[in-house]
């Protein structure tokens, strides 16, 4: 009975330590998820007030639909790239998630061995 004991012991040390890991990623990987995305939405509201204030200061409107077609082109490859680099943070995320669940679904497929 007292083998039975460690044995679960054991087990619930190695869960708890694989939930911690397994916390400690996702909380990681969230925090960089949300930095990402506070700083694009600073530089997507300064380069729109930018493009706002180049706007206004246009005295030709062949100048104010140039700005305006820059900021576009300018703001949807911006859009673009900051969709990839999300993407790829989340990504990130279910891989670092699933490592420390990898040895404990390898015994559980082994039966254990």
């Amino acid at each position: 009975m007292l083998k039975n004991f460690d044995e679960v012991q054991k087990f619930g040390k190695e869960n708890m330590d694989m939930a911690m890991k397994s916390f400690g990623a996702v909380s990681k990987s969230l925090q960089a998820i949300a930095v990402e995305v506070a700083d694009y939405s600073k530089r997507s509201f300064e380069d729109s007030t930018a493009a706002m204030e180049k706007l206004f200061g246009a005295k030709m409107l062949e100048k104010a639909i140039e700005v305006q077609s820059d900021y576009f082109k300018t703001a949807y490859e911006g859009f673009v790239s900051e969709a990839t680099k999300i993407s790829d943070l989340y990504s990130d995320l279910a891989k670092e998630t699933y490592k420390p669940l990898e040895g404990f679904l390898a015994k559980t497929t082994n039966g254990g061995a």
